[in-house]
């Protein structure tokens, strides 16, 4: 492991190496591989480094059958026989905050509700762990949260080195290895042993906060959101722009935002019940007058109607409330415009399967729909004018209300 620097010094940035191969992968992308480095390749939940050998940029670290591949923007020059590398350090601590961070809180659940983290994602917004509990209640989470950052202002020392097999077994490990050799253990004094080959920073007050941004049931665990450090502070201060932003726009303070909005909301409601209410009596009036004009179909009325740019929500209400006007009402409705919407329904008074005059129209307009035999909706293709559709299913309707007068 002496050619893996960031185990030898996490906080190393730069450094020189002999460049030992060269490779294509199979896409295409040149790789180098080094006499040592500083570039963590991906695993065990955390990303890998990225930054530059040279001139050229570092995008993706990975280890494959032993040795540590940097692939690379462009390939090296071919007489490079010697390189200095530089790693993308916020990112580097970054990660060693939230994977740090990750050792605090999951040694915090298993200290305070007695629960093990299943899983760890280390990602480019938010880190997950998955941990085994049935239910999260916030009392639990609160308390969890409270000492992980009492760790963290603790300051305690985080000792990440490998050992050997008498060592590791003295120690109180939280889980264990995954490997059998070359392991590595990362501890928190009196709090945390964990084998882990992650980078870490050297205390824990580097971690900074810890905040868990929320959590939801998966797979029978309980998987929790956080961030730690400079990500926690970026949170709170893009927060705290929308809270004040917020406040601003509503005129109020921040300890009065959610009150106030509260009673925003409450209007809105009432807002909409009484447009919802209107819209109701307007849409009433219209069929009223439609049903005065209607024409006749044998024993009943017929409304036959093409609107422009009506949801088929609205050809539904539409026809709810000409069928409570009039039970011996047959409507044909339909509302063009990207798709053509078509509402067939019937007042009880009439026997017509208005479902099976739907099913003989679509496909005139490739459509697909369904329904019952009172009220039926569908929709397809604008292929043809909606009065020609329209005037189709009319055709069908008067041959079963002839056929039913006889």
């Amino acid at each position: 492991m002496k050619d893996r620097l960031y185990y030898q010094d996490a906080y190393a940035q730069t450094f020189s190496a002999d460049v030992t191969r060269r490779g294509v992968e199979a896409d295409g992308t040149s790789f180098v591989v080094l006499s040592q480095t500083a570039f963590y390749p991906t695993g065990g939940g955390q990303p890998c480094d990225q930054g530059s050998l040279g001139d050229i940029r570092v995008i993706d670290v990975e280890e494959v059958e032993g040795e540590i591949r940097h692939r690379l923007s462009a390939p090296l020059p071919e007489n490079a026989r010697k390189v200095d590398g530089r790693i993308d350090w916020d990112r580097r601590f970054d990660h060693m905050q939230q994977h740090a961070g990750q050792h605090i809180l999951s040694a915090s659940f298993l200290e305070v509700a007695g629960a093990q983290t299943v899983a760890f994602h280390l990602g480019k917004e938010r880190v997950t762990i998955d941990v085994r509990l049935d239910e999260l209640t916030a009392d639990v989470w609160q308390t969890v949260e409270l000492r992980a950052n009492q760790i963290v202002l603790d300051n305690r020392p985080i000792d990440a080195r490998f050992v050997d097999d008498e060592e590791l077994a003295t120690l109180p490990l939280k889980k264990q290895p995954t490997v059998t050799e070359n392991i590595r253990v990362v501890i928190i004094p009196e709090f945390d042993y964990n084998p882990c080959g992650g980078t870490h920073p050297a205390r824990t007050g580097e971690v900074g906060m810890i905040k868990i941004l929320g959590w939801e049931r998966h797979r029978g665990n309980i998987r929790l959101e956080f961030i730690c450090g400079w990500r926690a502070l970026r949170d709170y201060s893009r927060k705290q722009a929308t809270v004040r932003e917020a406040a601003k726009l509503l005129m109020t303070s921040d300890a009065e935002l959610v009150s106030q909005t509260e009673r925003l909301v409450a209007e809105r409601d009432a807002l909409k019940q009484s447009v919802a209410e209107k819209e109701r009596l307007l849409l009433a009036g219209e069929v009223r007058q439609q049903l005065e004009k209607a024409d006749r179909a044998g024993e009943a009325r017929l409304l036959q109607l093409a609107f422009s740019e009506r949801t088929i929500l609205q050809l539904q209400q539409f026809a709810q409330q000409a069928v409570a006007q009039a039970p011996d009402v047959v409507c044909l409705l339909a509302a063009t415009g990207e798709k053509l919407q078509l509402v067939f329904a019937r007042g009880p008074e009439v026997s017509v399967p208005v479902n099976q005059l739907m099913k003989e129209t679509l496909p005139l307009i490739e459509g697909k729909g369904g329904g019952n035999p009172a009220m039926a909706q569908g929709g397809g293709q604008p292929v043809r004018p909606a009065e020609e559709v329209l005037a189709h299913a009319r055709k069908q309707l008067e041959a079963v209300l002839s056929q039913g007068s006889k």
